[in-house]
């Protein structure tokens, strides 16, 4: 039987040594030993191939079974709360100009009268932004 640690030792020589690696990951991400970009670009057909691989073995819905939603909501709530707004505040300028091609095609778009409530003549205002909407994010992605 191979030697190794008890997870306990482990896991809490993971978590110190995690709190003290802020300048090493700040290191990293300002000096990397080649760029993100071109890594990424380069491993498209290997990210493909594991996904679809992962997909394709029913891996995706076999970590949600195993973690559950007891997990999901201790994780959310846990780490959730104090990330969300700081996230947002910190992304608005990036928000902006994702969402500012279809702020604009929203308000270039020449919809049809509206109805009564639940009329299909509103169904069709609706089917008109999803189309401008598919569209828009269809152009966008090439």
């Amino acid at each position: 039987m191979a030697a190794i640690k008890d997870i306990t030792k482990s896991s809490d020589k993971w978590q110190r040594r995690a709190a003290v690696a802020t300048p090493d990951y700040t290191a990293g991400v300002t000096t990397p030993r080649r760029s993100w970009h071109d890594a990424t670009v380069a491993a498209e057909g290997n990210y493909k191939a594991g996904v679809t691989a992962a997909a394709n073995a029913g891996r995706f819905g076999a970590g949600v079974k195993r973690a559950g939603d007891q997990a999901w909501k201790d994780g959310a709530l846990t780490k959730g709360p104090s990330r969300y707004s700081e996230g947002v505040s910190l992304a608005v300028q990036d928000w902006a100009a994702g969402f500012r091609p279809y702020q604009e095609a929203i308000g270039a778009t020449a919809l049809p009268p509206r109805g009564p409530a639940g009329s299909p003549q509103n169904l069709q205002r609706v089917a008109v932004m999803a189309k401008v909407s598919r569209d828009l994010k269809e152009r966008l992605a090439k």
